[in-house]
């Protein structure tokens, strides 16, 4: 089978700026950055000590004090990559020359309310802006999305993430006790896309859950988005499955009316080491036949780092021409926050009362 899924590389070099130093940073931007060839002109955090830590391991040549002193010393083709928390967001981009092109990190605000003061500020500035969601090109999203455009597996009808894992929210303790923990910073991930594929949804609902045992606002949720009678999807996550790996899943699953495809995302198991992806399609043995034959395709890359180069490239690419569309634009993930504080509504609103039938 001929599947395309690398996402294609800027034509021009547009140096980047990056704007804070956390551990994603580390693990993610940069890492992907040098492999796709993308250079970093500078780097500044509040805390700018780790700045320097990083400018020094991935040879970042200027460590800027503040924001103000990066875009002063910016040069005018400069990207801006945002890497520290929604609240932070509004402050940095109206400190952006007007027109500049920015890559946020995700989620674009704490909810759908800041996400529309956040499109306000890059509308009025005319920035070009995009949201760091990464898994749309994470390369067995990417090669799905290819099998699917082809029509190898006909119409789509079923889409479902299963999450089973044990997640070491303890790496991310200033988000750990955020009072919306799992859907507005992880499911949103497959909110977004699910969107990117079906765009948006009739309605929505969800129900997300603590642990007994954590002080978590939530870490397992499950989210039902109407596509129609014919549509099924669905997201379950379960974080706290801290019984070993022998029934650990993370996988995504597509099936339409002519084959499947399931890929297996290996990062989210035995994370921050991750296991391996697997991706998988499943079509007939012949036209005629309804025996299905699975298949495995070994495709390069992963989520992370190499998903980032895809978003980063797309901005670049589209900043330049060569790219007709900014896939995950504020404006297009303005309705991944509207999907997002529907969740959180139907959460709150609750189920049909059994004492009010009667």
């Amino acid at each position: 089978m001929n599947v395309t899924y690398k996402p294609l590389l800027p034509e021009t070099q547009q140096p980047i700026i990056i704007i804070g130093a956390s551990g994603i940073v580390k693990d993610a931007h940069l890492p992907a950055y040098k492999m796709a060839g993308f250079k970093v002109y500078g780097i500044t955090n509040r805390t700018i000590s780790k700045a320097h830590v990083l400018a020094e391991k991935y040879d970042i040549e200027h460590v800027f004090d503040t924001v103000a002193d990066a875009v002063k010393q910016a040069p005018k083709n400069a990207v801006y990559d945002i890497t520290v928390l929604p609240d932070q967001y509004i402050e940095i981009l109206e400190q952006l020359p007007d027109g500049a092109a920015v890559l946020i990190q995700k989620p674009m605000g704490n909810d759908y309310k800041q996400a529309k003061e956040i499109v306000e500020v890059c509308e009025r500035k005319n920035l070009v802006a995009a949201i760091n969601f990464q898994l749309r090109f994470a390369s067995f999203v990417s090669a799905a999305r290819n099998i699917i455009e082809q029509g190898l597996i006909g119409d789509l009808y079923d889409l479902e993430f299963k999450v089973t894992v044990n997640t070491p929210w303890e790496l991310f303790p200033v988000i750990k006790q955020h009072p919306r923990l799992e859907i507005l910073f992880h499911s949103v991930h497959y909110i977004d896309c699910i969107r990117s594929f079906l765009g948006n949804p009739k309605s929505v609902m969800a129900k997300t859950w603590k642990h007994p045992l954590k002080n978590l606002s939530s870490c397992r949720s499950t989210i039902i988005l109407d596509y129609g009678e014919n549509m099924s999807v669905k997201i379950n996550t379960n974080h706290d499955h801290q019984f070993g790996s022998k029934h650990e899943e993370s996988y995504i699953k597509w099936e339409g009316t002519k084959g499947a495809i399931k890929a297996k995302m290996g990062l989210l198991m035995n994370y921050p080491h991750g296991l391996p992806d697997k991706f998988e399609y499943a079509l007939p043995i012949d036209k005629n036949s309804n025996i299905y034959e699975w298949e495995t395709i070994d495709l390069e890359g992963s989520w992370f780092p190499e998903a980032f180069v895809g978003t980063m490239s797309n901005l670049m690419r589209y900043k330049e021409g060569s790219d007709k569309i900014l896939h995950a634009s504020v404006q297009d993930v303005l309705d991944t926050m509207k999907v997002v504080e529907a969740c959180y509504l139907s959460n709150t609103s609750g189920g049909i009362q059994l004492n009010d039938l009667n």
